[in-house]
């Protein structure tokens, strides 16, 4: 996973038709763009702390805080917020890397022990995420909907899609999509006495679907289905009986769909280098949305990320090409670099800063208090608190960050 992007240097480009292990690999630089781009998610992930929402209801009346505050939230169901794209981004740029890091690790140790390498990578990434869920619980908590777990349960199968053609790629990913939706469309939709308040989901729910669309319904679905079964064979503190955002173990399948658009794209670019595939990204990055649209608007299928359903996978992963799209303008073709300098701080250590944005917030925030006043954070009033507290976690995230950048400690799995 964090084998970072990289693209060949400049007069070393890769033959489209050179296969993908060959024993001598082109030289590479890194691709900037990308590093950005993953920056610029870590740094959305990161900026939580800021709590705009808790700002925004300070201040009802300031439409920039209440448009700030809807981009820093997950939007209830159906459609998408700017802090929705960060886990497609994330997992997208999965995939973006791996053209570069599975030719090196091919060349060097062979498909069998590069493969092992993938299963220990998958493992790790996992366990990981059953860590952060567990944080500050009695027992270990045994959920895998997190944005490491999900990535990890799918990445052996993108390791092993990476030694395919780019078109049995495209075959995959129409495939792993159209059986997943057929999967819950053929799965029965709860009666009219199904108990939404028992799954945590109001009766009188706004966001609950009528007709084919309520196979999509909020734990009332395929996936909340298996969780009940599969997340109860582990010990729990409590019977497992619902995730209370509707997240669900089986994503990682739909994931691994945004996984292999990321291979793709990181194919296209490498086999592109020097040269970045612009009008690719955007011609593809836009077909992807209206493909989600359509399937939303006429009724097939809804975008909606917590359940990750096909329609998100490609309307999301179509916003992802587009975002990497811009970012390789601005910094591969027109050649602006200085402004993302705080971007790539982050994005070169993405996995030590989703640590860090899991673990430090609390210790950080109280530490300040500590030190400087209970009431340091209140000094430009109470509304702006959390705002104040959050900048002041989030100096400490990201100087900590450019300590390990300037020192070459980079936090790899």
């Amino acid at each position: 996973m964090h084998d970072l992007p990289s693209r060949p240097a400049q007069g070393t480009a890769v033959p489209a038709n050179a296969p993908v292990g060959a024993a001598t690999v082109a030289p590479a630089v890194r691709n900037v763009a990308v590093d950005a781009y993953r920056g610029f998610v870590m740094f959305l992930m990161m900026a939580e702390v800021l709590r705009l929402a808790a700002v925004s209801a300070a201040y009802p009346g300031n439409w920039l805080l209440g448009v700030l505050a809807y981009h820093q939230s997950h939007v209830a169901w159906a459609g998408a917020s700017l802090h929705d794209l960060i886990q497609p981004s994330f997992s997208l740029l999965v995939g973006v890397a791996l053209p570069y890091s599975f030719a090196r690790r091919l060349a060097a140790d062979g498909f069998p022990k590069a493969f092992a390498h993938a299963l220990w990578r998958s493992l790790l990434l996992i366990a990981l995420g059953v860590f952060l869920r567990s944080v500050g619980r009695t027992h270990t908590n045994f959920t895998f909907e997190d944005t490491l777990s999900q990535i990890g349960l799918g990445y052996p199968f993108l390791f092993l899609l990476a030694t395919r053609s780019t078109r049995t790629l495209w075959a995959a990913l129409a495939v792993i999509l159209t059986g997943y939706w057929l999967a819950w469309a053929l799965y029965p939709v709860p009666g009219p006495g199904y108990d939404y308040a028992a799954v945590g989901v109001p009766a009188d729910w706004s966001h609950h679907y009528s007709g084919f669309m309520a196979h999509w319904n909020k734990n009332a679905n395929l996936g909340h289905a298996f969780d009940t079964w599969f997340l109860n064979l582990f010990p729990r503190e409590t019977p497992f009986v619902a995730n209370r955002g509707g997240y669900l173990t089986l994503s990682f399948i739909p994931t691994l769909g945004t996984m292999i658009l990321g291979l793709i794209a990181g194919r296209r670019l490498r086999e592109a280098s020097p040269a970045i595939p612009l009008r690719w990204l955007l011609v593809t990055g836009t077909a992807l949305v209206a493909g989600g649209v359509v399937l939303h608007v006429l009724g097939i299928n809804p975008i909606v990320k917590k359940v990750w359903t096909p329609a998100w996978t490609l309307f999301s992963g179509g916003l992802c090409y587009l975002l990497l799209a811009g970012f390789s303008w601005v910094i591969d073709m027109r050649g602006y670099k200085r402004w993302a300098f705080p971007l790539i701080v982050i994005g070169l250590n993405s996995i030590a800063a989703y640590l860090i944005a899991h673990l430090w917030e609390g210790f950080i925030a109280s530490s300040f208090k500590t030190h400087l006043g209970q009431g340091i954070f209140e000094s430009f009033g109470t509304g702006l608190a959390p705002l104040v507290e959050g900048m002041a976690v989030l100096g400490v995230y990201w100087l900590t960050l450019l300590w390990m950048y300037r020192r070459k400690l980079f936090l790899r799995i």
